[in-house]
């Protein structure tokens, strides 16, 4: 050796290399004739191995691997572990050899990278796990046995993670591997935790928890390379292996819940993180369901949500009693000492921490003795830098920091099960929401609000909010529709299902409302709000207390008017905060709010900025030119106090007018080329597309309230529907676009008339002020939104204005629809055509309504979609307003005697064209067909030679078809030849044979909605008097549909229009061959209408309108039964006789019920059906008597009889 000036000694060269050349002998030498002694029949395989490779010394004996190739180091590990794990005699000398052989696998892995094969893979965890068994099998009685297991996890770990890519195969069978050794620690800690006698508490278990430390050490390092392996690879999992993973992730905490196993320790805290992180990996990507482990899974984690804060003081969080910290910083009051020790360690951030680490790790790498000798129990598994952020004040509470990370862990797991099985979930609600003093601080509360509000870190706030709101969210959430509140003392000992939603989901109020007056994180808060509008969204407000409501909206003004202390959120808060205001007035009206508006505005808005109210907030950020985002949020929000309270609009008027206006203004030159978001941080104050679109939108939906809009005028009397059984089940239609007027009676006519008195103001101003502006606006945003608001004008209001304003509404619609190059602004003239076109007045004039024919007829043609669905729907609309001015207006003369029949045919072959087209398209196309079935005249068949022949019933002319006059003025029709004033002939000669042939086909082509109208049409159809059902040779195909439709259609609403459609022919000769069908057909569904299984819980609501609307088809039937012979259909009401005996008895009875029933059913309605009900018996009874059915007969006789 040489010595060195600094007193150091150092190796030549050549020692070195000599040195390292004799490791390498003795190594192969080692290896050589272990191999060979294995040959012959040795006296013991431990005392071979111990004097062959462990007599040496451990350090020189590992230096020798990195200068051997890594195949010849794998193959020799390999026999060795091999060697071992095989052999046949476990005594208690193995221990040594065990140990040994693991910890020389640890340390070389460390030095070479292994050369491993799948073979070699399998074999190496087979080996350990052999040794792994054996250790643990002895380690209760002797500690030290869990040394080597932890090296052999280490080395595995190790090895996947900086050596080999490990394929699919070799992962599934290193997830097996740690089940196995995860299920053998669970039978020790079973046996361990075994209670004798009493149970035992949290503290007394806790004694137990630091002796095997060891063991649970173990179990901290299974679990966090079993997660590193899922987050590797678990998407690619098969079921079953992600189901063994489940079942020993579920056996882990149900012990650790029955056996009160969590304890406020350094050591176990690892270990928690470990398992609900595992156990948060596996449930990322679930394979299988979990719906019989959700229960036990909440009910452990719930444990966590407190881990932490029962051994110090009582922590709460700064929302409820710390707000003069700092936002989202509730820290701990320190200790003059602690305060010293925690000074003494300057403050380093978490990326100078990370590289201190992994210079540690490499420094323990590059020492022999420290790598072999490190003390596994100080790894910390599973950390992450973020868990020490200064957000929390880890550097103050290093403890308390951990303590978080398993609380957050906990509540991210219970988040996960909610995704995975939110159906199973909604069971555990009661388990992890309050039902009653949520703002109280409960030190042991497990519940997800008490961490919201009480925990004094921000992550797990956070993660509790984040929680809650994916609970919120989803379809799963229509069960609390069933809530509802009662005040506690009235709940008694039991609380049903409904009451407890109802208690849960007003403590959710109280909380999120308390945390959004005082919370001052910002990135809380906008998990608070993103809950909130969740939580607007999912209560049944009608349900709950009447104030609860306006409490939500009164919270939202009075924050967004407090504003926000931050600069960088504030605008994004403020925008939250508006969007679950517009949600809150999005809800159905409710009475208190309005009547907190009307409060409100009843004040006047002179000095409106200085005012403090919801209506006012609004109108003062509606107008906040200068920020974009909020302007526009606050329109919404008008927007739907407009729709939903158009009672307060007449008191706003005056400034909402002003407000669009002064937008339309700023906004009338060219929309630049930057978005509206771009402008926010603007100077230059600048009105983008979006803002004025909006505005518009406010100017709609106000129009619309002060005009009375409900809809769409629909003149339809539809009188084949009404019947004394069915005139009560006819349902009042929803408009979404039409305002919410509420519930209104012939008591409210008068207040409607005012309110369209009212309107015509509103709609001068606007046609004069704001139309000119935003018609011919360069955004086709701006132009389709001020078109749409000609959707929403009245009949009353319209013609009230003056003929110059009526006409200029026309042409621009008229205009619009034919010239405009824009799809959306075309489809929004075509929508309003349609609604304007079903005014009476204008369905009077031929002239304006082929002028909206053609606009209409030629967007028909549109490649684009959106605009041919409105385009065909006011196609519709126009075929339905010929229908009733041609049935109850004489038809005016036209300048063209052509111009009528050529309308009406251009309509006949559009509408034909469109049934070939989609679904929503062909719905429109079929209701247009129906309704021109309804009116035009059908040429008689027996014409011969193109002569006039006269028809018992009515006239026709031959080979050619015209306009159906009203059916009242048949008289004008004269020896057979149509009077000159009516419309020329059609030139399609087989109309009706084209549209019964576009009727089956879109019966069997097109969905519900299409089928329903097609049953519609075929109403329609029949009500035609020029045509003879029993002549036409399709009839029968037709009456076949609907029977077929009646009887297995799974939707209600088509089977109940299919038995209207059948109840329209007024006699038996109408039905014609097909009579004897429709009447068994008919009987049958009755008979069987009980049996019927429902597969749609919507269709429930429709089942007593199915069974009228049958009952009174099948009475018009059977009254016209005795008009006909028929043998056998004779032979079937024979047959049916008791049937209907019992029916018309249960008819009768069901009559006497509702006559009690003063209010439901006045006694006019009563005597009319048993008017139907004794003709329908009388026909039957002479069916019975005209085959000597004489018993029978007597029976119904005296049935009529008791009934009257």
């Amino acid at each position: 050796m040489i010595l060195g000036s600094n007193s150091q000694t150092e190796i030549p060269p050549m020692a070195a290399s000599s040195s390292s050349v004799a490791a390498v002998r003795s190594w192969r030498t080692a290896f050589l004739t272990l191999r060979d002694e294995t040959l012959t029949s040795p006296p013991s395989i431990p005392q071979l191995i111990q004097s062959l490779i462990f007599s040496h010394s451990h350090s020189s004996f590992i230096s020798a691997a990195p200068d051997l190739s890594a195949h010849e180091v794998t193959s020799d590990l390999l026999f060795l572990i091999q060697l071992v794990s095989n052999a046949s005699q476990f005594e208690q000398d193995l221990i040594p050899t065990f140990c040994n052989t693991c910890h020389l696998i640890h340390d070389v892995s460390r030095r070479v990278s292994l050369d491993m094969n799948s073979s070699s893979w399998t074999l190496l965890l087979d080996s350990f796990s052999k040794m792994m068994d054996f250790f643990l099998a002895k380690a209760i009685s002797n500690a030290s046995l869990y040394k080597p297991v932890l090296e052999c996890l280490e080395t595995l770990r190790f090895v996947c993670e900086n050596q080999r890519k490990c394929s699919l195969s070799d992962d599934i069978q290193l997830v097996n591997f740690f089940i196995h050794i995860i299920a053998r620690s669970h039978m020790d800690l079973v046996s361990l935790y075994r209670p004798s006698g009493n149970q035992k508490s949290a503290a007394e278990m806790g004694k137990k928890l630091p002796r095997y430390g060891s063991l649970w050490e173990v179990q901290t390092v299974a679990f966090t390379i079993l997660g590193d392996i899922y987050s590797r690879n678990g998407s690619s999992f098969l079921v079953d292996t992600w189901q063994s993973t489940i079942q020993a992730l579920r056996k882990m905490m149900d012990l650790l819940a029955s056996k009160n196993l969590v304890v406020e320790d350094i050591g176990m805290s690892r270990f928690y993180s470990s398992l609900l992180h595992c156990l948060h990996l596996v449930l990322m990507d679930p394979k299988g369901s979990i719906s019989e482990h959700v229960s036990s899974f909440v009910a452990s984690l719930r444990m966590f949500f407190v881990y932490g804060l029962a051994s110090g003081p009582q922590l709460m969080s700064a929302a409820i009693c710390c707000k003069e910290k700092e936002p989202g910083s509730p820290s701990l009051k320190l200790t003059s000492e602690e305060q010293k020790r925690t000074n003494k360690t300057p403050y380093r951030p978490p990326h100078l921490r990370k590289k201190d680490c992994l210079t540690m790790r490499q420094a323990k790498l590059q020492d022999p003795q420290s790598s072999s000798d490190h003390d596994f129990s100080t790894v910390d598994v599973a950390s992450s830098d973020s868990d020490y952020s200064d957000n929390d004040g880890s550097l103050k509470d290093i403890n308390g920091s951990r303590w978080a990370k398993v609380r957050v862990s906990a509540i991210v797991c219970v988040q996960d099960l909610c995704q995975v099985d939110p159906k199973s979930f909604t069971s555990q609600w009661a388990m992890l929401l309050p039902t009653n003093d949520v703002l109280q601080p409960r030190k042991f509360e497990a519940t997800l609000m008490a961490s919201l509000l009480f925990d004094p870190y921000l992550k797990a706030r956070m993660a509790s909010a984040s929680a809650l709101a994916v609970m919120m969210d989803g379809p799963t959430t229509v069960f609390l529709q069933v809530a509802e509140y009662k005040e506690s003392t009235k709940c008694g000992s039991y609380m049903a299902l409904s009451s407890s939603l109802g208690q849960i989901l007003m403590q959710l109020h109280t909380g999120i409302l308390y945390l959004i007056q005082h919370e001052t994180n910002s990135r809380l808060l906008v998990l608070v709000f993103k809950i909130l509008m969740l939580l607007i969204s999912c209560t049944p407000y009608s349900r709950m207390p009447g104030d609860l409501l306006p409490k939500v909206i009164s919270s939202l003004q009075a924050r967004i008017e407090a504003g926000f202390p931050f600069k960088s959120d504030q605008t994004g808060l403020q925008v939250a905060a508006i969007s679950c205001l517009t949600a809150a007035l999005s809800i159905s009206p409710s009475i208190q709010v309005k009547e907190m508006i009307l409060e409100e505005a009843s004040t006047g808005f002179l000095e409106a900025e200085k005012k403090s109210g919801v209506l006012s907030a609004l109108l003062q950020h509606s107008a906040r030119l200068t920020n974009p985002t909020i302007c526009f949020e606050a329109l919404q929000a008008l927007r739907a106090l407009s729709h939903n309270y158009p009672d307060l609009i007449l008191v706003c008027w005056v400034q909402i007018s002003a407000i669009v206006h002064k937008f339309l203004r700023e906004g009338a030159a060219e929309v630049p080329t930057r978005t509206w978001k771009e402008q926010a941080g603007n100077t230059i104050v600048f009105v983008g597309e979006k803002i004025v679109t909006a505005a518009i939108k406010v100017l709609d939906e106000c129009l619309r309230a002060v005009s009375g809009f409900r809809g769409t005028e629909d003149p339809s009397d539809e009188k084949f529907l009404d019947t004394p059984f069915t005139s009560d089940c006819i349902r009042t239609k929803k408009v979404s676009s039409a305002p919410s007027y509420g519930s209104q009676g012939l008591e409210d006519s008068k207040e409607e008339q005012n309110t369209c008195s009212s309107g015509i103001e509103q709609w001068n101003e606007t046609i004069e002020k704001h139309m000119p502006i935003i018609l011919w606006h360069t955004s086709s945003m701006v132009r389709t939104a001020s078109v749409t608001c000609f959707a929403g004008i009245t009949s009353s209001v319209f013609f009230t204005l003056t003929k110059e304003k009526q006409d200029f509404v026309v042409s621009s619609l008229i205009t619009t629809a034919k010239h405009d190059k824009v799809p959306s602004v075309r489809s929004a003239a075509c929508r309003a055509i349609g609604v304007v076109s079903c005014f009476q007045k204008y369905s009077e004039s031929a002239e304006i309504l082929g002028k909206f024919i053609h606009a209409v007829e030629v967007n028909t043609h549109d490649p684009v979609v959106s605009v041919r669905i409105p385009a065909s729907w006011a196609l519709a609309n126009i075929c339905d307003s010929l229908r009733h001015f041609v049935d109850d207006f004489p038809l005016k003369q036209s300048k063209d005697s052509e111009t009528n029949s050529q309308l009406v045919e251009l309509l006949t072959e559009c509408a034909l064209r469109l049934t070939k087209d989609g679904d929503k398209i062909k719905s429109n196309a079929v209701r247009a067909l129906g309704n021109l079935a309804r009116f035009v005249r059908h040429t008689s068949s027996s014409c011969v030679h193109n002569k006039p022949v006269v028809n018992a019933e009515f006239s026709s002319t031959c080979n050619n078809v015209t306009m159906f006059p009203a059916r009242n003025d048949l008289n004008v029709v004269d020896g057979g030849v149509i009077n000159s004033s009516y419309p020329a002939p059609l030139k399609d000669l087989h109309w009706l044979e084209r549209m019964v042939q576009a009727f089956i086909s879109c019966v069997t082509t097109g969905n519900v909605k299409v089928q329903w109208n097609v049953c519609h049409a075929l109403s329609n159809l029949f009500l035609n008097k020029t045509i003879q059902l029993q002549d036409m040779d399709w009839a029968p195909s037709v009456f076949g549909i609907l029977l077929l439709l009646l009887r297995d259609s799974s939707n209600f609403k088509i089977r109940i229009q299919a038995a209207a459609a059948l109840a329209v022919p007024a006699s038996a000769l109408d039905y014609g061959k097909s009579f004897p069908d429709i009447v068994q057909g008919l009987e049958h569904v009755v008979e069987n209408l009980g049996s019927n299984s429902i597969s749609e819980p919507s269709s429930f609501k429709y089942m007593i309108a199915l069974e009228k609307q049958l009952t009174s088809t099948l009475l018009h039937v059977l009254s016209l039964a005795s008009a006909i012979d028929h043998q056998p259909l004779t032979d079937f009401l024979v047959k049916k006789a008791y049937f209907l005996e019992e029916w018309f008895k249960m008819l009768y009875s069901s009559l006497g019920e509702a006559s009690a029933q003063t209010e439901i059913e006045s006694d006019s309605v009563v005597i009319q059906k048993k008017e139907m009900i004794s003709k329908a018996m009388q026909s039957l009874i002479e069916v019975y008597e005209g085959k000597n059915l004489h018993t029978i007969s007597q029976k119904f006789k005296k049935l009529g009889s008791s009934a009257s």
